[in-house]
């Protein structure tokens, strides 16, 4: 920890992308909580300076850890963190206020009345701001005034930022006894083949933040993410360390590989014989369509063409991938590599969430997948941290 370093803990962090690319902005993690012990032996091995509790977080005394931590009210920097989203998600089965999920946001204004920090972030999914018709954001925001905290919120598309794939997040911002400037908001480097297909408004304002004419056409590829690792068949796993095929031909491969001692958590899934097989009919760029009426699942022979256009997908090497979720089933998305006959290794799915290599993920191999799927791609949350430090630091 350098002198400067602007101090941050980290509520439901996972395996720890939040803190990874606030880390990079100039943040350092004093303390972090996460419930499921397996993602939480992640965070500890690669934020091994953070003290890492393993808990429910309404178990936790927000007070006590202050104090532990030897912190004053108003001290800490930044309280960042991700409260569970699936409860929000406008891809879950239910969304209800019953469920208890959504009430852990209560647990993380807690923490704010706690530590008093100087900022908050809190991350999470688009549907946040449709939920119970935008009542539950309101919430938050109506929470943190009554704290003392100048709150708003955008929606930023990770391929805005340099992560290829698409991916949306919610974000919200919060200053301590102050109004949070426009410019706490990172703008958008790129320019990215997206769509938003969520809710973009909230009380008349638009909450997507989108590119500027100066923003670079050059989003980052798949093949520019990926391309520079070792080829496997289905189901190979080979040596745990393996290495590089070629000097990194992007900016975004050397980004991935500083500190990295090899390529780790990098061995294919093994795929059904079914899969195998239609695996074969599909092109680049292409999907289910594609495979024999014979060879698809039951249920999708009844699909109508232009329906789950992204299922059974094999990806374009000059484009974006899929949203990468909890587990990489070709059933639910494009997650076919777009010149080897088999799904994403972890790794890849890594890569393309912007974790650097020298990031190692613990436990299965399904595990992994759920921890790299359930993380803020550290890229997106740098980007953010940074313009967020430019406030803090200096009153930018």
């Amino acid at each position: 920890m350098t002198d400067n370093a602007l101090t941050m803990i980290d509520l439901f962090s996972g395996a720890g992308g939040l803190s990874e690319g606030l880390s990079c902005a100039g943040f350092h993690a004093l303390f972090a909580s996460e419930i499921i012990p397996v993602y939480a032996e992640t965070y500890r091995k690669n934020h091994p300076s953070a003290k890492m509790v393993t808990a429910d977080i309404r178990t936790l005394d927000a007070k006590s850890i202050r104090e532990e931590l030897r912190l004053e009210r108003g001290e800490l920097d930044l309280l960042a963190g991700g409260p569970p989203c699936q409860g929000f998600s406008i891809n879950a089965p239910v969304r209800s206020i019953l469920d208890q999920r959504n009430h852990l946001f209560k647990e993380y204004l807690r923490f704010v009345d706690a530590f008093a920090p100087r900022a908050i972030l809190i991350e999470n999914v688009p549907g946040l701001v449709s939920f119970e018709h935008g009542a539950t954001l309101h919430a938050i925001l109506d929470a943190l005034a009554e704290l003392g905290y100048g709150a708003d919120v955008r929606i930023l598309g990770a391929a805005y930022y340099g992560v290829p794939q698409m991916r949306w997040r919610t974000i919200i911002l919060g200053l301590r006894g102050k109004s949070l400037p426009p410019l706490a908001f990172p703008e958008p480097i790129y320019h990215a083949p997206i769509r938003p297909n969520f809710t973009t408004t909230f009380d008349g304002q638009m909450l997507v933040k989108m590119p500027s004419s100066n923003a670079s056409a050059n989003f980052t590829t798949v093949q520019e993410a990926i391309g520079d690792l070792p080829s496997l068949k289905c189901g190979e796993r080979g040596p745990m360390i393996k290495s590089y095929i070629c000097e990194p031909f992007c900016d975004y491969q050397k980004r991935a590989r500083i500190g990295s001692t090899g390529i780790y958590n990098h061995e294919a899934p093994r795929l059904s014989k079914e899969n195998q097989e239609r695996l074969k009919y599909i092109k680049p760029g292409r999907n289910w369509t594609d495979i024999p009426n014979e060879l698809l699942p039951s249920g999708m022979k009844r699909a109508r063409k232009s329906d789950h256009t992204k299922r059974y997908g094999r990806v374009m090497p000059d484009g974006l991938a899929s949203t990468i979720l909890t587990k990489c089933d070709p059933h639910w998305g494009a997650y076919f590599h777009y010149n080897q006959d088999r799904s994403f290794t972890v790794r890849e799915a890594a890569r393309i969430q912007s974790f650097p290599d020298h990031f190692i993920f613990t436990g299965s191999q399904v595990q992994q997948f759920a921890q790299v799927g359930n993380a803020v791609p550290p890229l997106l949350a740098e980007s953010v941290g940074l313009a967020l430090k430019s406030i803090l630091v200096e009153g930018c």
